[in-house]
């Protein structure tokens, strides 16, 4: 059962406006042609894994972060044109990003 499912469970007379369907529909993300780039680092001592290089726009970068996050249910931000991921995951979000249709380049280790 989804959250739209769950809605209409709790609220069955609401239809919904032209501007919530809107919001609804899955958006889809610009594709570049240039790779974007996964690297790690550590910053503090922690392992860190850092996306770079969209060149969509900045709310496209958010979105794209959310699901990342939410697919590796890990934390992280989103600053400086750079999605920074809490962890080494660099090869879980290098098969995300290629199953989305996105080039990806692996750099350092």
């Amino acid at each position: 059962m989804d959250l739209q499912d769950q809605l209409k469970n709790l609220f069955p007379n609401h239809e919904p406006s032209p501007e919530e369907e809107k919001i609804l529909e899955d958006k889809e993300l610009w594709i570049q042609e240039e790779p974007m780039i996964c690297k790690y680092e550590k910053r503090k001592g922690k392992p860190t894994t850092i996306i770079e290089g969209y060149t969509g726009t900045d709310e496209d970068f958010k979105i794209l972060s959310k699901e990342l996050k939410t697919k590796l249910s890990v934390g992280g931000s989103f600053k400086d044109d750079s999605i920074i991921i809490q962890g080494d995951y660099r090869d879980k979000i290098m098969t995300i990003l290629k199953e989305k249709g996105f080039k990806v380049k692996r750099v350092g280790g």
